[in-house]
């Protein structure tokens, strides 16, 4: 029979606010039923001892979220989720701490693998679907972290100084979004927000439940809470993981009249309505995909969302040529020093893979046929050792057709509690690319990272680029198929590659040890580039293929109180091909200001060989919003608005205008 408060002494309406454990709610010994939570980016992070840290049991390893958000595709997002759950259903958790939507506000920062984008609608989208996705499938979602977690650095301290529009148009709109799908939970950041700790942070907690319409619980990020009483007046529900000194002095207030009855039980019954909504939306569910489907699932995420960043006309490989590899990260199971799950990102979101760690060296040999050179050339932390010779992938190099270069960073880089010092590769493997391009024109580099590189040393003395992120189980599969043009690729960069870190907005703003002031507003990222005219190394919404695309015949309807954006797209190759379309929006008459553009649809399209498909995008009302200061509301002025349509932010293919007048649209 399900519990309600009036069966909670008050002393166990204190507790089960406060958490059992690391990973549990409290239960009194079977009173209640129980909610247990996983840490999650790359797949479940299942602790061996559920009551404690330590130790991770192995569980399936996917691409990491920033691939995900590469592939521009709903559909791939659903059936990433839906697998997800499927694992927690086995491991028994009723809660997946995820998705990650924060902004990529810097590309320092060591979270971005476990965050979408930095643009807020693409974050939002995607974070809706993934959410919609895992809770039809029986696991609760708790989007993660409320809000401006940009940064690793000091983050328990750290204050994240925003104005109010830009916390609405950029920081807010993600979680605004994904409370579309109704998540059962979400969790706060560690760090400050205007100076207000996140778990206290009742200024965003009151936007969330009152105008997002969010009727899940809020949990703390584990060790966020600093006054157990101060985060519960603010709406915190749950502090993570269990304190008992917190818990002490939470009773303590409560008899000296500091927390009143009534917050308590806005907490506690919070508490309660999760429990029994995460074992509500278990009823009746049963595994969708079997384990083996799920790993098999993972090769076709990477496929979805590599992103071929620059192609000279050397791939895809060509039967009969000879090859040569090298680079530590094409076989990490045979060179590794530490551990080969390496190749992924650190932290929470580090999963225990179930199989092998690829090796590239023999997959090629099984997909592309013939004898391959090859030498490890550097370590896995980008150095020199004494059995890995980088002369020797030079002279390989110099006898092949085309030589490949794996190279990248990794957990021991981009991980949660720390953010990387520089954009910039390692020397070791910046000089075999070097020396291994300077003897055949013919190089190619299949980069493994989960945030921008800065390539400017060695971009122009290569053929081609293959952005893989942090793959899965099957990363290795997908990635031979998107050489050999098994898979034409489809990705598209879902954050900004800039020429270098100091060309971001988030290098000029002001920082110290407490804090740090978001003086760029509202151009974050690609924003910025395109507002200013600033160069990068490759622009938002960019990928190459090995199709060639045309896009016409641009048509726009008016639908109701929104727009209807119709357009075609012509396959002009042999090779049938996925094409990610944007449209963007200008306001081009505004009294306030307005970024030059704004992502507000896509569509991910195949289209065959020599063929043409229709396309749609409709845009509703809040495509044309901007948070008015003044009026305290979101607002849409009357004026011209150009539609921009494009295959990526600097890529505009078709233009046409409208105009509001009085919230209606006239086609002009």
């Amino acid at each position: 029979m399900k519990k309600t408060l009036k069966d909670l002494t008050t002393e166990e309406k204190l507790r089960l606010i406060c958490g059992k454990d690391c990973w549990h709610t409290c239960d009194f010994d079977g009173k209640l039923p129980f909610v247990r939570v996983t840490d999650a980016s790359m797949g479940v992070r299942m602790p061996v001892n559920p009551e404690s840290w330590d130790g991770v049991k192995p569980s399936v390893s996917y691409p990491s979220l920033q691939m995900l958000a590469n592939t521009w595709d709903l559909a791939t997002v659903r059936t990433y989720a839906e697998c997800v759950a499927d694992d927690c259903l086995d491991y028994g958790a009723d809660i997946l701490l995820g998705p990650g939507v924060n902004i990529k506000r810097s590309p320092l920062c060591g979270r971005n693998f476990e965050y979408l984008s930095e643009d807020p609608y693409l974050a939002g989208v995607m974070a809706r679907e993934y959410v919609s996705a895992l809770q039809s499938e029986g696991a609760g979602a708790c989007i993660k972290h409320f809000c401006c977690n940009n940064l690793e650095c000091n983050r328990l301290q750290q204050s994240s100084e925003a104005d109010e529009r830009t916390l609405r148009e950029i920081y807010y709109k993600p979680f605004e979004i994904a409370c579309e799908a109704k998540p059962v939970s979400l969790i706060s950041s560690y760090n400050r927000i205007n100076g207000v700790l996140g778990s206290e942070y009742k200024a965003g907690y009151d936007v969330l439940r009152r105008e997002y319409g969010f009727d899940g619980l809020i949990m703390s990020d584990w060790d966020a809470v600093r006054n157990r009483t101060a985060a519960a007046k603010a709406g915190c529900d749950l502090e993570m993981p269990y304190h008992p000194e917190h818990y002490e002095a939470l009773l303590a207030d409560y008899k000296a009249g500091k927390i009143s009855e009534e917050a308590v039980d806005a907490c506690a019954q919070r508490v309660l309505d999760l429990v029994y909504k995460c074992k509500q939306l278990q009823v009746g569910k049963k595994r969708k995909y079997t384990q083996q489907e799920r790993i098999e699932f993972t090769q076709k995420a990477e496929e979805e969302g590599i992103v071929l960043l620059k192609n000279d006309g050397v791939l895809p490989l060509k039967k009969g040529q000879r090859l040569s590899m090298c680079g530590w990260f094409a076989r990490p199971c045979a060179y590794n020093r530490k551990k080969p799950e390496l190749i992924c990102g650190g932290g929470s979101g580090w999963v225990e893979r179930i199989t092998p760690m690829f090796d590239m060296l023999e997959i090629m040999q099984k997909e592309y046929g013939g004898t391959i050179r090859f030498e490890p050339a550097f370590s896995e932390d980008g150095v020199d050792s004494s059995f890995m010779v980088p002369g020797n992938a030079v002279d390989n190099a110099a006898e092949s057709d085309v030589n490949i270069v794996f190279a990248g960073t990794g957990a021991h880089l981009e991980s949660e509690g720390g953010d990387k010092q520089k954009l910039e590769l390692y020397s070791a493997p910046v000089q075999t690319i070097l020396d291994t391009a300077a003897v055949n024109k013919n190089t190619v580099v299949v980069l493994f990272a989960g945030s921008p590189v800065d390539m400017r040393e060695w971009i122009d003395e290569v053929a081609a680029v293959v952005y893989v992120g942090f793959p899965g189980e099957r990363g290795g599969e997908a990635i031979a198929n998107v050489l050999t043009g098994k898979v034409n690729p489809s990705g598209k960069l879902s954050e900004t590659f800039p020429l270098a870190y100091e060309d971001t907005p988030a290098a000029k703003g002001y920082t110290d040890t407490k804090v740090t002031r978001y003086e760029e507003g509202l151009d974050v990222g690609y924003r910025y580039y395109d507002t200013y005219g600033v160069p990068v190394l490759f622009p938002f919404g960019f990928g190459l293929s090995y199709s060639e695309f045309e896009y016409c015949n641009l048509l726009l309807k008016t639908a109701g109180d929104g727009l209807e954006v119709n357009f075609e797209i012509e396959n002009r190759s042999d090779i049938d091909g996925k094409e990610v379309a944007q449209v963007y929006v200008r306001a081009m008459s505004s009294y306030v200001y307005r970024p030059y553009k704004e992502l507000k649809g896509f569509a991910k399209t195949l289209v065959k060989a020599g063929k043409s498909e229709k396309v749609t995008v409709r845009l509703d009302r809040r495509a044309f919003e901007y948070w008015s200061v003044a009026n305290g509301c979101w607002a849409v002025e009357d004026g011209v608005y150009e539609i921009i349509a494009g295959a990526s932010v600097a890529d505009e293919r078709l233009r046409a205008k409208i105009k509001i007048k009085d919230g209606n649209a006239i086609v002009l």
